[in-house]
């Protein structure tokens, strides 16, 4: 007798769904305003910089990156690194990644506070990701048909482990909202770009945060419905 999972249908269907249409938004945008050359002829690269002089931020390096929406800082080098289609391309959505990128840098150089909760979860949260679905699968089977409660104590301590990267999530989206912020905040008070390549390049960067908004709501589901299944399995 097949056993069909009600959960995963009322709580993680909807969620995926909606990642993906926030994924096709993000390439969408990008592939859009991809193919529009700001009026400037500024490269991603040369956006970031201006972001960070805007901002009075020194000491940052700008690297390229291979890959595809490869962007990203890192800050333990303090680099931002820019991928293909953004390091040296003159268009609207590569100065609108890019300044993002370098609102991420001028975050840290600012010691911005929900930035700095979000790193001291994130050793909890690698270890939650990495541990806590482990767990979870040893004490569903440990605890279906069992009299004892070991596998519940394995079962609810990987849904605590799987807490802290939930909790990341969450915590990541003040955060990349904060660096589209900033980034946006230069662009128009130093009038980097028109008024019509504002748009695009907002309109990229409202795309790009509604994955992590997707992506939080994923998370948060996902531990609703463990925590669902677990008092079921009691």
């Amino acid at each position: 007798m097949y056993y069909f999972d009600y959960t995963y249908v009322i709580f993680m269907l909807p969620c995926i769904i909606l990642s993906l249409i926030c994924q096709v938004r993000v390439k969408s945008a990008f592939s859009q305003y991809g193919k529009v050359p700001n009026s400037r002829r500024m490269t991603g690269a040369q956006a970031a910089e201006y972001v960070l002089r805007c901002n009075n931020v020194t000491g940052v390096r700008i690297e390229h990156v291979e890959g595809n929406l490869t962007d990203h800082y890192d800050p333990r080098t303090n680099v931002i690194r820019l991928s293909d289609a953004v390091y040296n391309a003159t268009s609207v959505a590569a100065v609108g990644v890019a300044a993002h990128e370098a609102g991420h840098a001028v975050q840290t150089a600012l010691h911005y506070f929900p930035n700095k909760v979000r790193s001291a979860i994130l050793p909890a949260a690698k270890l939650g990701s990495g541990l806590s679905w482990i767990l979870i699968v040893v004490g569903f089977l440990f605890s279906y048909g069992s009299t004892t409660s070991v596998g519940l104590y394995i079962l609810y301590a990987g849904i605590i482990l799987f807490s802290a990267s939930v909790l990341f999530t969450v915590a990541t989206l003040p955060v990349e909202f904060d660096a589209s912020r900033r980034a946006l905040k230069c662009i128009r008070e130093t009038n980097l770009l028109s008024q019509e390549e504002y748009s695009g390049a907002k309109s990229v960067l409202t795309a790009a945060a509604m994955t992590y908004v997707a992506s939080a709501l994923t998370s948060i589901m996902q531990l609703l419905r463990l925590l669902l299944l677990a008092r079921r399995r009691r």
